[in-house]
């Protein structure tokens, strides 16, 4: 089946949040009085009105909401924003619908409301189980308000949730590392997503690091500590940076990382869409709230050269453990089978590939050392 024919998905932003955090270069503010759900819902119910147009009769599979911090919105804006979509959009029965929470702004009667929304997926961002640490970088809650969040959404009847985890954290060494990790894998949630901290550009900590950040052999060493603990206790490696039980990868993210397509709505958002030729566009939203919220959402909409959506395909399949199909990847990328086959034997022939069956699969080696495969390809 084309891309152009396949299910999409639907990314939500919601740009505000209690406090920035020094190391986050995503596409956030402070919360202040600009953030009128009701005005704001307005907004993305018309954004996707606008975009709807480019999917056709195609059917929706996910919807993940991110941000800035989605819970510091109440369960009614969710429940109004839910219902909207599913008048507006033909969605598939088992929708995956995924939404960021903060330990910080949370309370059990917003997850009871949140679950009754719609919402059956959460992702907690825990960062670290040590207060001190959560201190160092900026976080707002302590490791006992992860606890009781955790609890508070398994009691509102989650049943899939993930943590996300960050490692090579200041001061930290191995066995700091591997307790932060073990008192995730102690609350048994179905996903992990566990990465190291990175210091983004135009960050505070881009400009002024914390002190005793781990350098890189140390925080190899962490990563593959964590990797073996992690696979001891039943969490498969998928992705990068992505571990789940069986059958509990986020369908959201896969969807993304197989190049799929997916509209974007809210300040800042992206989305990826295929037309019927096989055309790959980029679509992006203004980022400021006040900007986005004149009725003129759209920032950007370029349609990808060859190069780039080469670029791009890679960047994102690499990713997965999993192998891919040579003929579906000719395909997008408007190759012969031989052709890219023939870009693709070098790096195969250095070990970062495999080319087997007319299947490509990144190797372990090749995942350890991405940039380096990626370079070689690109």
């Amino acid at each position: 089946m084309p891309i152009s024919a396949q299910p999409y998905s639907l990314y939500v932003h919601i740009p505000w949040c209690v406090r920035k955090c020094p190391y986050c270069d995503f596409n956030s503010h402070q919360l202040d009085a600009s953030a009128d759900e009701d005005v704001y819902l307005e907004h993305l119910i018309n954004d996707l009105g606008h975009d709807l147009k480019l999917i056709g009769e195609r059917s929706l599979s996910t919807i993940f909401i991110g941000g800035g911090t989605p819970s510091v919105f109440k369960p009614g804006f969710y429940e109004k924003l839910l219902a909207s979509m599913r008048q507006l959009c033909e969605c598939e029965a088992n929708l995956e619908i995924t939404m960021e929470a903060n330990p910080g702004t949370l309370d059990s009667v917003n997850f009871a409301g949140y679950r009754n929304a719609g919402i059956n997926r959460l992702s907690i961002g825990a960062q670290s189980f040590d207060d001190n640490t959560l201190q160092l970088i900026g976080r707002i809650h302590d490791n006992q308000q992860i606890i009781r969040a955790f609890e508070k959404a398994r009691q509102a009847g989650f049943d899939n949730i993930n943590l996300d985890l960050m490692f090579a954290l200041p001061a930290q060494d191995v066995p700091a590392a591997m307790r932060d990790l073990q008192m995730a894998i102690d609350l048994q949630p179905e996903h992990l997503s566990w990465y190291q901290l990175t210091l983004e550009p135009n960050t505070p900590f881009h400009h002024a690091p914390p002190p005793q950040m781990p350098d890189d052999d140390l925080s190899w060493e962490i990563q593959e500590s964590g990797q073996k603990k992690l696979a001891e206790n039943g969490y498969q490696q998928y992705e990068i940076s992505a571990y789940s039980r069986a059958g509990r990868q986020c369908r959201h993210n896969l969807n993304y990382w197989r190049f799929g397509d997916y509209l974007g709505i809210g300040a800042g958002a992206h989305g990826k869409i295929t037309d019927k030729s096989g055309s790959v566009y980029r679509i992006t939203k203004k980022r400021g709230p006040a900007n986005y919220m004149n009725e003129c959402y759209l920032s950007q909409k370029n349609r990808l050269s060859a190069q780039d959506l080469y670029i791009e395909y890679f960047l994102n399949r690499l990713r997965l453990k999993e192998s891919f199909d040579l003929l579906e990847a000719a395909t997008v990328l408007n190759l012969s089978v031989k052709a890219l086959k023939n870009r693709l034997q070098p790096v195969a022939d250095r070990g970062l590939l495999s080319l087997q069956s007319e299947q490509i699969q990144v190797t372990d080696t090749g995942h350890q050392f991405l940039n380096e495969t990626l370079g070689m390809l690109i």
